[in-house]
Order: structure tokens, then sequence, then C-alpha cells
């Protein structure tokens, strides 16, 4: 029988993980990358001798034996590499007082409790919360798509997640704005909301993921972002496939409810007996197949009605060492700034120190992020006021910056801005979306049920990648991508394969 092929859309590491599982399992595939590095999302970029990160600041799997990590020995991205694991996620200060949010649950809570005793019923409440997510395998949720569980398959999930009902009952649509307004401290109640950096995520993402920073299953790969995507495409190449490199996707071609291949921008047409697009998921669905295989679901779903995550990105070059200043600080202004459009009552200062190979030696990488909506720079693209709106937001980052750190100004070589718009035009993400959609109360669900793959009335079309996956972490875009094999698989009637780059194979 012939080898069947398989057409990728989308070099990232859900488009990357896709690849090297179905040539596991004797498929013959090709990946159309726009770009000319691999990654999409997961990159980093190079001014100057620094390396500017732009995606991963904790990994989960990254711990051997644990969550996910057998999923990345598989994939070729942990073997060898160093894992940095923090012992606190990062710090939070008004200038008086500091909250450390460690990852050891103990830690935290005799740490809180000093900072509020008034509030210890609902701070030992917290970290028990912690405590009990370093049990909690999020990888069984992955282990297979939700759509060939079957009764077996959901009682089976159902018997690994009973331990955590209560857990997730409590603490898994609580948003952390509602969970510090319970805070009796006014310190507390301000410092509680930027724990885990957006005022909507729910208190149980939080915990999970001080939970495997406390098993070391959430460290930093050493390299960065971009040479953990290189190491994914080093092993789907050695595993036999193909990678087109700016080769831009204009349509998946269809015929009689079936997706047959796709179209580049410059007309040639490449076939295949499947086609997973691992890209943006709107530009998917009503660019590349212009609306043609929708619900009344999917289009709810790209409405605009769900939170999604963008940015802007201050990234400094500074000639100086800030190895012994804590690598994350989120400072709670006195008198808010007004930025973008918006009063800001805080401002996070993150450093790249603790992984040496970002900076040249007794340099540091410093990077400010802030969240800012797409519409403000659309408005601004083309105008000459689109250049200095950028230069003024770096300017008021680092006027600040002065105050925490007297003189750091001159030492800065490089300064390097992104918008939202920057994040649109290099990955053609949806309003420049840094993570698909937001971990929210609203997406909760999604999660935990997932999100279809294939879309209504077209065949052998499948999605991967964060538009279905919500949570937005590189970990669940891979193992999207993995599921998606998965189904192919099924669908073909034959066995799902794994193995690690030393042969070792595993029958899923």
């Amino acid at each position: 029988m012939a080898q069947k092929s398989i057409i990728i859309i989308g070099a990232g590491p859900a488009g990357l993980a896709a690849g090297c599982y179905a040539q596991m399992n004797g498929y013959r595939t090709r990946i159309f990358e726009s770009h000319f590095l691999p990654g999409g999302l997961c990159t980093a970029w190079e001014r100057k001798g620094y390396t500017f990160d732009g995606c991963i600041h904790y990994l989960f799997g990254s711990g051997e034996g644990q969550p996910f990590n057998r999923m990345w020995q598989e994939l070729g991205a942990v073997q060898g590499r160093r894992m940095v694991n923090h012992d606190e996620y990062q710090r939070i200060t008004d200038g008086d007082k500091t909250l450390i949010v460690y990852a050891d649950p103990d830690r935290l809570e005799q740490h809180m409790i000093d900072l509020s005793p008034a509030d210890a019923p609902l701070i030992q409440a917290l970290c028990r919360g912690v405590r009990q997510f370093t049990r909690f395998d999020m990888s069984s949720l992955y282990d297979q798509p939700k759509s060939l569980l079957g009764a077996h398959g959901w009682r089976r999930l159902g018997m690994k997640m009973m331990p955590f009902v209560l857990p997730l009952l409590r603490w898994g649509r609580l948003p952390m704005k509602d969970l510090a307004l319970r805070f009796k401290d006014p310190f507390l109640r301000r410092a509680v909301v930027q724990m885990f950096s957006w005022e909507e995520a729910p208190a149980m993402m939080g915990m999970s993921l001080l939970a495997y920073m406390h098993t070391g299953n959430a460290g930093f790969p050493v390299g960065g972002s971009l040479e953990f995507a290189r190491a994914l495409e080093r092993r789907y190449l050695s595993l036999g496939g193909e990678i087109c490199y700016e080769a831009q996707v204009e349509k998946i071609v269809t015929e009689n409810g079936r997706a047959v291949g796709v179209r580049l921008y410059d007309d040639e047409v490449h076939t295949a007996d499947y086609v997973i697009s691992a890209a943006d998921g709107r530009t998917t669905i009503f660019d590349m197949l212009d609306g043609e295989y929708v619900s009344r679901k999917i289009r709810k779903m790209y409405d605009g009605s769900l939170p999604m995550h963008s940015q802007v990105q201050i990234s400094l070059g500074v000639k100086c060492d800030l190895s012994a200043e804590p690598h994350w600080v989120t400072h709670l202004l006195d008198k808010p700034v007004l930025v973008i459009g918006e009063e800001r009552h805080d401002v996070g200062v993150k450093h790249y120190c603790f992984d040496p190979s970002l900076a040249p030696a007794g340099k540091s990488v410093v990077e400010i992020m802030i969240r800012s909506g797409y519409g403000y720079w659309q408005h601004l693209y083309g105008r000459k006021i689109y250049d200095t709106e950028q230069r003024q937001v770096s300017d008021i980052m680092i006027d600040l910056l002065d105050r925490w750190h007297p003189g750091l100004s001159s030492q800065i070589e490089y300064v390097d801005e992104a918008t939202p718009l920057s994040y649109e035009r290099y990955t053609n993400n949806w309003k420049g979306a840094t993570s698909g959609w937001l971990l929210s109360r609203e997406t909760m669900p999604l999660l935990i049920r997932g999100v279809d793959k294939t879309l209504p009335g077209l065949r052998k079309f499948y999605m991967a990648g964060h538009w279905v996956e919500p949570g937005g972490t590189v970990t669940l875009a891979a193992a999207s991508g993995r599921n998606v094999i998965q189904l192919i698989c099924h669908e073909e009637g034959q066995p799902f394969e794994a193995y690690l780059p030393t042969g070792e194979t595993v029958a899923v």
C-alpha cells in the first residue's frame, strides 16, 4: 500500500510535533512555513549580541520522569539540555513591602502569614491547593484525544481526576482578581492580583504552575525559545520530514468536502492525503478555507468575545551584570503612569541572567511586557506616530527602571520594541495574540473538554496549536500536534506509536 502523505501548515511547536509523530508512524510529511525560521511564537531574536526571548518563561515537562517529559524526550527537545529551576516565580513590591511568590508552598505559606497574620486561613487554603496540585498529572488530559476516549477512557480519566475534583471546583474558575478581594491586608489585595501575571487567571492555573515549579517540572530551557524550537526542527528532519521555509499558504484546497492540499501565494499547488493546519485559527478557518466549514459554535469562538492576550515587549541590552537581582519583579506604583492610552498601576521587569547564553559576559537582557490591545496600534500603523509611540513607551519604562536601579539607563546599549502588530506580522496570529485563547473563567471549560480539531463538513483535515488548546503554553501546543496524529492513525485503523531518538518504541 502506498505511503500516505500529510501537509502541515506552520513550523511552530504544534506543527513540528505533528510532523515528528507522523514520521514515527510511517507517514510522509512536508511542513510549509511562511517564515525562514522554525518556532512561530516560540522564538527569540538577536540584536547586537543580545538574544531577546519572546516566549518560554517555564516549560511544563522539563523534569525527567514527570508529566509531559516523555513527550519532550520523544521530540528530542530536552536531552542534554540544562533546565533552570527557580525557587520563586516572581516578587511583587510596593517599595515598602514585598511578596515573594515562592514555588515551595511551605515557604510561601509562612512568608504570606508573616505579611498578614489576619489572612492565615485563606493563605493556608491557597498553599494547601498548591500542595494538592503537585500530585496532579496534567498530561493525563492529553494522553489521548477526547473524542477517542470512549466510555472506558472517560471512566479511567475520571478516576485519575477524582482526587482533584474539590480543588478544581474551588479554584478552577476563581479569577485571581476575585481571590485578591478576599484578603484583609491592603498590600496583599494589590499584590495577589499580580501573582500569576494577569488578573483573569484562574487561581488553579497559578497553583498548578507553582506546584510544577516546586517539583522541578517547570524549568526554563537554557538557550531560550528559538534554540528549543531548533531542537524540534532537528528531530523532525532526522525522522525524514521536509520543511519548506518562506512558503506561505494562501488556500487549503478542497474537493467534495475533503482537504486535498494547499495553494501557496506563488500559486504552486501541493497535494496530500491529509492537511493539518498548525497556523493561526482564524486565518485557517476564514481565509484559507473562506469560512465554508463553520458552525454557529465556531463563529461564536471567533467573534471577539473570548479573551485573548496581546502585549508590547520592551527588550533592553544592558552592559552591566544584574544576576544578583531577583530575576522577575513586579513594581506596584504609588502613582499610575499613562502608557499606551491606559493608566498602569504596575510594571513587571524581568532579567535573563540565569541563562548566560542570552547576553555577552558581564551584560544582561532585561524585558518589560505590557498588556496592550491590538486596536490601539492598528490605528497608528502606517503613520509616523507609530514609531514615536513605541519610543515613548520604552522611554517611560526606562525612566521607571532608573528609579528602581539608579544609573541603569546610562548602561543601555540596545532598545527593541515589539507591539501586537509585530507579533501579527511575524506569526500572522489574529490581533497579535501571543497565546491563543487566554485562560480565564470563560475558557477554562475548553481546557477540560478540549476544542474540536476538525471542522464540520470537511474530511481529511485537522487543526493543531494554541487555538485548539486554551492556555497558550508550548507544551499544550505540542500535545495538540501529537493528538492530531493519534486521530489520523485511528482514522486509518492503525496503532499509534511513539519512540525516543534511541529507537525505543512505545505503542499507545
